[in-house]
Protein backbone atom coordinates (compact mmCIF):
# COMPACT_ATOMS: atom_id res chain seq x y z
CA UNK A 1 0.00 0.00 0.00
CA UNK A 2 1.07 3.59 -0.58
CA UNK A 3 1.93 5.98 2.23
CA UNK A 4 -1.33 7.87 1.68
CA UNK A 5 -3.36 4.66 1.81
CA UNK A 6 -1.69 3.59 5.04
CA UNK A 7 -2.20 7.08 6.43
CA UNK A 8 -5.91 6.95 5.66
CA UNK A 9 -6.20 3.91 7.90
CA UNK A 10 -4.86 6.02 10.79
CA UNK A 11 -7.69 8.58 10.63
CA UNK A 12 -9.60 7.13 13.57
CA UNK A 13 -6.72 6.91 16.03
CA UNK A 14 -5.24 10.26 15.01
CA UNK A 15 -8.64 11.89 15.44
CA UNK A 16 -9.03 10.32 18.87
CA UNK A 17 -5.61 11.63 19.89
CA UNK A 18 -6.29 15.11 18.55
CA UNK A 19 -9.60 15.36 20.39
CA UNK A 20 -8.08 14.08 23.63
CA UNK A 21 -5.39 16.75 23.34
CA UNK A 22 -8.00 19.37 22.51
CA UNK A 23 -10.04 18.55 25.62
CA UNK A 24 -7.04 18.98 27.91
CA UNK A 25 -4.97 21.88 26.54
CA UNK A 26 -1.87 23.05 28.40
CA UNK A 27 0.20 26.21 28.19
CA UNK A 28 3.86 27.03 27.67
CA UNK A 29 6.66 24.65 28.52
CA UNK A 30 4.77 22.71 31.22
CA UNK A 31 2.67 20.11 29.39
CA UNK A 32 2.67 16.94 31.53
CA UNK A 33 -0.67 15.53 30.35
CA UNK A 34 0.16 16.31 26.74
CA UNK A 35 3.54 14.61 27.06
CA UNK A 36 1.87 11.58 28.59
CA UNK A 37 -0.55 11.30 25.66
CA UNK A 38 2.28 11.59 23.12
CA UNK A 39 4.33 8.89 24.84
CA UNK A 40 1.27 6.65 24.88
CA UNK A 41 0.67 7.21 21.16
CA UNK A 42 4.30 6.27 20.38
CA UNK A 43 4.30 3.17 22.59
CA UNK A 44 5.36 0.01 20.81
CA UNK A 45 7.06 1.72 17.88
CA UNK A 46 10.57 1.00 19.12
CA UNK A 47 11.63 4.63 19.11
CA UNK A 48 14.39 6.07 21.30
CA UNK A 49 12.64 8.58 23.57
CA UNK A 50 14.26 11.39 25.54
CA UNK A 51 12.56 14.11 27.54
CA UNK A 52 13.37 17.73 28.30
CA UNK A 53 14.89 19.06 31.49
CA UNK A 54 12.55 21.72 32.83
CA UNK A 55 10.12 21.38 29.93
CA UNK A 56 7.79 18.61 28.76
CA UNK A 57 9.37 17.99 25.37
CA UNK A 58 9.60 14.61 23.67
CA UNK A 59 12.39 13.73 21.25
CA UNK A 60 11.79 10.43 19.47
CA UNK A 61 14.47 8.88 17.25
CA UNK A 62 13.78 6.30 14.56
CA UNK A 63 16.90 4.44 13.44
CA UNK A 64 16.76 3.36 9.82
CA UNK A 65 17.87 -0.06 8.59
CA UNK A 66 21.02 1.40 7.02
CA UNK A 67 23.29 4.28 8.05
CA UNK A 68 22.78 7.67 6.47
CA UNK A 69 21.79 11.27 7.19
CA UNK A 70 19.19 12.54 9.66
CA UNK A 71 15.92 14.29 8.86
CA UNK A 72 13.97 16.18 11.54
CA UNK A 73 10.16 16.48 11.66
CA UNK A 74 8.63 18.88 14.17
CA UNK A 75 5.24 19.32 15.79
CA UNK A 76 4.43 21.88 18.50
CA UNK A 77 2.15 20.93 21.39
CA UNK A 78 1.13 23.97 23.48
CA UNK A 79 -2.22 25.78 23.54
CA UNK A 80 -3.30 29.41 24.00
CA UNK A 81 -4.72 31.38 26.96
CA UNK A 82 -8.10 31.77 25.28
CA UNK A 83 -11.69 30.88 26.22
CA UNK A 84 -13.04 28.50 23.60
CA UNK A 85 -16.16 29.51 21.65
CA UNK A 86 -16.06 26.85 18.92
CA UNK A 87 -18.88 24.48 18.01
CA UNK A 88 -16.79 21.38 18.81
CA UNK A 89 -18.38 18.66 20.94
CA UNK A 90 -14.88 17.96 22.29
CA UNK A 91 -14.25 21.53 23.50
CA UNK A 92 -11.62 22.39 26.07
CA UNK A 93 -12.41 21.37 29.62
CA UNK A 94 -9.82 23.82 30.97
CA UNK A 95 -11.25 27.26 31.61
CA UNK A 96 -9.44 29.98 29.66
CA UNK A 97 -7.19 27.61 27.68
CA UNK A 98 -7.80 26.46 24.09
CA UNK A 99 -6.02 24.80 21.19
CA UNK A 100 -6.90 27.69 18.87
CA UNK A 101 -3.78 27.46 16.70
CA UNK A 102 -3.99 23.80 15.71
CA UNK A 103 -1.04 22.50 17.72
CA UNK A 104 -3.19 19.55 18.78
CA UNK A 105 -3.37 18.63 15.09
CA UNK A 106 0.38 19.15 14.63
CA UNK A 107 1.11 16.79 17.51
CA UNK A 108 -1.31 14.18 16.20
CA UNK A 109 -0.15 14.21 12.60
CA UNK A 110 3.47 13.94 13.76
CA UNK A 111 2.61 10.77 15.67
CA UNK A 112 1.00 9.57 12.46
CA UNK A 113 4.21 10.23 10.54
CA UNK A 114 6.11 8.26 13.20
CA UNK A 115 3.80 5.27 12.70
CA UNK A 116 4.08 5.45 8.90
CA UNK A 117 7.87 5.68 8.94
CA UNK A 118 8.33 3.00 11.59
CA UNK A 119 6.43 0.61 9.34
CA UNK A 120 8.95 1.45 6.59
CA UNK A 121 12.09 1.25 8.70
CA UNK A 122 13.62 -1.22 6.25
CA UNK A 123 13.49 1.43 3.51
CA UNK A 124 15.31 4.12 5.52
CA UNK A 125 18.97 4.84 4.88
CA UNK A 126 19.42 7.15 7.81
CA UNK A 127 17.48 8.31 10.87
CA UNK A 128 14.45 10.43 11.70
CA UNK A 129 14.04 12.77 14.68
CA UNK A 130 10.44 13.47 15.72
CA UNK A 131 10.54 16.75 17.65
CA UNK A 132 7.49 17.19 19.90
CA UNK A 133 7.96 20.74 21.12
CA UNK A 134 6.31 22.74 23.93
CA UNK A 135 6.35 26.50 24.30
CA UNK A 136 5.94 27.71 20.72
CA UNK A 137 3.49 30.43 21.75
CA UNK A 138 6.07 32.88 23.04
CA UNK A 139 8.27 30.72 25.29
CA UNK A 140 10.83 29.86 22.59
CA UNK A 141 10.52 26.13 23.14
CA UNK A 142 12.51 25.38 19.98
CA UNK A 143 15.54 27.19 21.40
CA UNK A 144 15.14 25.29 24.66
CA UNK A 145 15.14 21.99 22.79
CA UNK A 146 18.12 23.04 20.66
CA UNK A 147 20.03 23.98 23.81
CA UNK A 148 19.22 20.54 25.23
CA UNK A 149 20.50 18.74 22.15
CA UNK A 150 17.60 17.95 19.83
CA UNK A 151 19.82 18.59 16.79
CA UNK A 152 22.33 16.04 18.10
CA UNK A 153 19.74 13.38 19.00
CA UNK A 154 21.03 10.85 16.46
CA UNK A 155 24.69 11.82 16.67
CA UNK A 156 24.40 13.47 13.25
CA UNK A 157 23.10 17.01 12.71
CA UNK A 158 19.94 16.85 10.56
CA UNK A 159 20.44 17.67 6.90
CA UNK A 160 16.75 18.49 6.40
CA UNK A 161 13.88 19.66 8.62
CA UNK A 162 10.16 20.00 7.93
CA UNK A 163 7.08 21.18 9.83
CA UNK A 164 3.40 21.56 8.95
CA UNK A 165 1.14 24.32 10.28
CA UNK A 166 -2.60 23.89 9.83
CA UNK A 167 -4.92 26.83 9.22
CA UNK A 168 -8.58 27.24 10.16
CA UNK A 169 -9.10 29.64 7.26
CA UNK A 170 -7.16 31.30 4.42
CA UNK A 171 -6.60 27.99 2.58
CA UNK A 172 -9.21 25.55 1.27
CA UNK A 173 -9.36 22.20 2.99
CA UNK A 174 -6.47 19.90 2.07
CA UNK A 175 -4.37 22.47 0.18
CA UNK A 176 -0.66 22.57 1.03
CA UNK A 177 0.91 26.01 0.64
CA UNK A 178 4.44 27.29 1.04
CA UNK A 179 7.05 29.47 -0.61
CA UNK A 180 10.84 29.74 -0.92
CA UNK A 181 12.69 32.24 1.26
CA UNK A 182 10.90 34.12 4.06
CA UNK A 183 7.53 32.55 4.87
CA UNK A 184 6.86 33.95 8.35
CA UNK A 185 7.96 37.14 10.05
CA UNK A 186 10.47 37.77 12.78
CA UNK A 187 8.90 38.92 16.03
CA UNK A 188 10.14 41.41 18.61
CA UNK A 189 7.78 42.21 21.48
CA UNK A 190 8.30 45.25 23.67
CA UNK A 191 6.82 46.32 27.01
CA UNK A 192 6.99 50.07 27.62
CA UNK A 193 6.56 51.87 30.94
CA UNK A 194 6.35 55.67 30.98
CA UNK A 195 6.96 57.16 34.44
CA UNK A 196 5.71 60.62 35.38
CA UNK A 197 4.24 62.27 38.46
CA UNK A 198 0.65 61.83 39.49
CA UNK A 199 -1.78 64.50 40.56
CA UNK A 200 -5.30 65.89 40.33
CA UNK A 201 -6.90 66.13 36.92
CA UNK A 202 -7.91 69.73 37.59
CA UNK A 203 -4.28 70.78 38.07
CA UNK A 204 -2.36 68.96 35.39
CA UNK A 205 0.40 71.58 35.51
CA UNK A 206 1.31 70.43 39.02
CA UNK A 207 1.80 66.82 37.80
CA UNK A 208 3.69 65.29 34.90
CA UNK A 209 1.11 63.27 33.01
CA UNK A 210 2.51 60.13 31.32
CA UNK A 211 -0.66 59.35 29.35
CA UNK A 212 -0.40 61.96 26.53
CA UNK A 213 3.26 61.10 25.99
CA UNK A 214 2.49 57.38 25.88
CA UNK A 215 -0.28 58.04 23.35
CA UNK A 216 2.17 60.10 21.30
CA UNK A 217 4.59 57.15 21.38
CA UNK A 218 1.94 54.78 20.03
CA UNK A 219 1.27 57.08 17.07
CA UNK A 220 4.95 57.88 16.51
CA UNK A 221 5.83 54.19 16.25
CA UNK A 222 3.50 53.89 13.26
CA UNK A 223 5.01 56.97 11.60
CA UNK A 224 8.55 55.74 12.27
CA UNK A 225 7.86 52.52 10.33
CA UNK A 226 6.84 54.49 7.24
CA UNK A 227 9.82 56.85 7.41
CA UNK A 228 12.73 54.70 8.62
CA UNK A 229 12.11 51.40 6.82
CA UNK A 230 11.91 50.40 3.17
CA UNK A 231 8.31 49.70 2.17
CA UNK A 232 9.58 46.70 0.16
CA UNK A 233 11.05 45.22 3.36
CA UNK A 234 8.00 45.84 5.53
CA UNK A 235 7.74 46.29 9.27
CA UNK A 236 4.45 45.89 11.17
CA UNK A 237 3.95 47.43 14.62
CA UNK A 238 0.83 46.67 16.67
CA UNK A 239 0.15 48.02 20.16
CA UNK A 240 -2.26 45.48 21.59
CA UNK A 241 -2.35 46.53 25.24
CA UNK A 242 -2.48 49.98 26.88
CA UNK A 243 -3.04 50.56 30.60
CA UNK A 244 -3.00 53.75 32.66
CA UNK A 245 -4.90 55.30 35.52
CA UNK A 246 -7.81 54.36 37.75
CA UNK A 247 -10.22 57.32 37.56
CA UNK A 248 -11.00 60.17 35.20
CA UNK A 249 -9.82 62.93 37.53
CA UNK A 250 -6.60 61.26 38.70
CA UNK A 251 -3.36 61.71 36.78
CA UNK A 252 -1.43 58.45 37.26
CA UNK A 253 2.26 58.04 37.95
CA UNK A 254 2.74 55.58 35.08
CA UNK A 255 1.34 54.47 31.74
CA UNK A 256 2.18 51.12 30.16
CA UNK A 257 1.72 49.59 26.75
CA UNK A 258 2.78 46.40 24.98
CA UNK A 259 3.58 46.12 21.30
CA UNK A 260 4.51 43.37 18.89
CA UNK A 261 6.81 44.18 15.99
CA UNK A 262 7.09 41.99 12.89
CA UNK A 263 9.80 42.16 10.24
CA UNK A 264 10.60 40.04 7.22
CA UNK A 265 14.38 40.30 7.17
CA UNK A 266 17.16 39.90 9.70
CA UNK A 267 18.45 43.36 8.75
CA UNK A 268 15.18 45.04 9.72
CA UNK A 269 15.02 43.04 12.94
CA UNK A 270 18.51 44.25 13.85
CA UNK A 271 17.55 47.86 13.14
CA UNK A 272 14.15 47.95 14.81
CA UNK A 273 15.31 47.76 18.43
CA UNK A 274 17.65 50.79 18.44
CA UNK A 275 15.16 52.75 16.34
CA UNK A 276 12.31 52.07 18.77
CA UNK A 277 14.42 52.86 21.82
CA UNK A 278 15.65 56.16 20.37
CA UNK A 279 12.10 57.20 19.49
CA UNK A 280 10.63 56.35 22.89
CA UNK A 281 13.48 57.95 24.84
CA UNK A 282 13.30 61.08 22.72
CA UNK A 283 9.57 61.57 23.30
CA UNK A 284 10.01 60.82 26.98
CA UNK A 285 12.82 63.36 27.29
CA UNK A 286 10.76 66.02 25.52
CA UNK A 287 8.08 65.61 28.20
CA UNK A 288 10.48 65.23 31.11
CA UNK A 289 9.45 61.61 31.65
CA UNK A 290 11.38 58.42 32.31
CA UNK A 291 10.87 55.60 29.81
CA UNK A 292 11.68 51.95 30.32
CA UNK A 293 11.41 49.58 27.33
CA UNK A 294 11.95 45.83 27.67
CA UNK A 295 12.26 43.64 24.60
CA UNK A 296 11.29 39.98 24.80
CA UNK A 297 9.89 37.15 22.65
CA UNK A 298 12.43 37.62 19.88
CA UNK A 299 11.91 35.07 17.07
CA UNK A 300 13.92 35.30 13.84
CA UNK A 301 12.43 35.25 10.34
CA UNK A 302 11.25 31.79 9.27
CA UNK A 303 13.15 31.19 6.02
CA UNK A 304 12.47 28.20 3.77
CA UNK A 305 15.41 26.69 1.91
CA UNK A 306 14.81 26.93 -1.85
CA UNK A 307 15.73 23.28 -2.52
CA UNK A 308 13.46 22.16 0.34
CA UNK A 309 10.63 24.23 -1.11
CA UNK A 310 11.08 22.49 -4.46
CA UNK A 311 11.07 19.13 -2.69
CA UNK A 312 7.78 19.97 -0.98
CA UNK A 313 6.21 21.19 -4.22
CA UNK A 314 7.29 18.08 -6.13
CA UNK A 315 6.21 15.71 -3.35
CA UNK A 316 2.75 17.27 -2.99
CA UNK A 317 2.15 17.24 -6.73
CA UNK A 318 3.31 13.63 -7.14
CA UNK A 319 1.57 12.24 -4.06
CA UNK A 320 -1.58 14.36 -3.83
CA UNK A 321 -2.09 16.02 -7.22
CA UNK A 322 -1.36 19.38 -8.84
CA UNK A 323 -4.48 21.01 -7.40
CA UNK A 324 -3.37 20.32 -3.83
CA UNK A 325 -0.35 22.64 -3.99
CA UNK A 326 -0.35 26.44 -3.78
CA UNK A 327 2.66 28.74 -3.88
CA UNK A 328 2.21 31.59 -1.41
CA UNK A 329 2.76 34.96 -3.12
CA UNK A 330 4.06 36.60 0.07
CA UNK A 331 5.07 35.71 3.63
CA UNK A 332 2.58 35.86 6.48
CA UNK A 333 3.12 38.23 9.40
CA UNK A 334 2.79 35.50 11.99
CA UNK A 335 6.01 34.30 13.61
CA UNK A 336 7.31 30.84 14.50
CA UNK A 337 10.16 29.45 16.57
CA UNK A 338 10.65 26.71 13.97
CA UNK A 339 12.73 29.54 12.56
CA UNK A 340 15.36 28.49 15.13
CA UNK A 341 15.63 25.12 13.44
CA UNK A 342 15.68 26.57 9.92
CA UNK A 343 18.52 28.92 10.91
CA UNK A 344 20.65 25.81 11.40
CA UNK A 345 19.13 23.18 9.10
CA UNK A 346 17.86 23.57 5.51
CA UNK A 347 14.17 22.80 5.42
CA UNK A 348 10.66 24.21 5.05
CA UNK A 349 7.52 25.19 6.91
CA UNK A 350 4.35 24.14 5.05
CA UNK A 351 0.81 25.38 5.66
CA UNK A 352 -2.11 22.95 5.35
CA UNK A 353 -5.69 24.11 4.98
CA UNK A 354 -7.95 22.55 7.60
CA UNK A 355 -10.97 24.81 7.04
CA UNK A 356 -14.23 22.99 7.86
CA UNK A 357 -16.43 22.23 4.86
CA UNK A 358 -19.22 24.55 6.00
CA UNK A 359 -16.94 27.59 6.27
CA UNK A 360 -15.51 29.89 3.62
CA UNK A 361 -11.69 30.06 3.90
CA UNK A 362 -11.86 33.80 3.15
CA UNK A 363 -14.09 34.56 6.15
CA UNK A 364 -13.61 31.63 8.55
CA UNK A 365 -12.34 32.52 12.04
CA UNK A 366 -8.58 32.22 11.76
CA UNK A 367 -5.97 30.68 14.05
CA UNK A 368 -5.95 32.28 17.54
CA UNK A 369 -9.65 33.15 17.33
CA UNK A 370 -11.84 31.63 20.07
CA UNK A 371 -14.20 30.41 17.32
CA UNK A 372 -11.41 28.74 15.29
CA UNK A 373 -12.18 25.20 14.14
CA UNK A 374 -10.10 22.63 12.24
CA UNK A 375 -11.23 19.61 10.25
CA UNK A 376 -9.69 16.39 11.61
CA UNK A 377 -9.80 14.83 8.14
CA UNK A 378 -6.52 16.58 7.27
CA UNK A 379 -4.61 14.55 9.86
CA UNK A 380 -3.73 11.59 7.60
CA UNK A 381 -2.81 13.99 4.79
CA UNK A 382 -0.38 15.92 6.96
CA UNK A 383 1.10 12.72 8.37
CA UNK A 384 1.53 11.32 4.87
CA UNK A 385 3.32 14.42 3.58
CA UNK A 386 5.80 14.46 6.48
CA UNK A 387 6.46 10.75 5.98
CA UNK A 388 6.92 11.18 2.23
CA UNK A 389 9.35 14.05 2.74
CA UNK A 390 11.43 11.97 5.15
CA UNK A 391 11.35 8.92 2.87
CA UNK A 392 12.35 11.01 -0.12
CA UNK A 393 15.26 12.56 1.74
CA UNK A 394 16.60 9.31 3.13
CA UNK A 395 16.08 7.25 -0.03
CA UNK A 396 17.95 9.88 -2.05
CA UNK A 397 20.88 9.93 0.35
Amino acid sequence: MSVREDAADLLGELTDLRRALHREPELGLDLPRTQEKVVGALDGLGLELTFGNGLNSVTAVLRGAAPGPTVLLRGDMDALPLQEKSRAQFSSTTDGVMHACGHDLHTSLLTGAAKLLTARRADLRGDVVFMFQPGEEGQDGAKEMIDQGVLAATGTTPSAAYAIHVTSGMLPFGVFATRPGPIMAACADVKVTVRGRGGHGSAAHRANDPIPAACEMVTALQVMVTRKFDIFDPVVVTVGSFHAGTKNNIIPDTAQFDATIRTFSAASLDRIRPAVLALLQGIGAAHGLEVEAQFYGLYPVTVNDEAAFETVRRTVRESFGEERFAALPAPTAGSEDFSRILERVPGAMVFLGATPADRDPATAPFNHAPEAEFDDAVLPEGAALLAELALGHLSAA
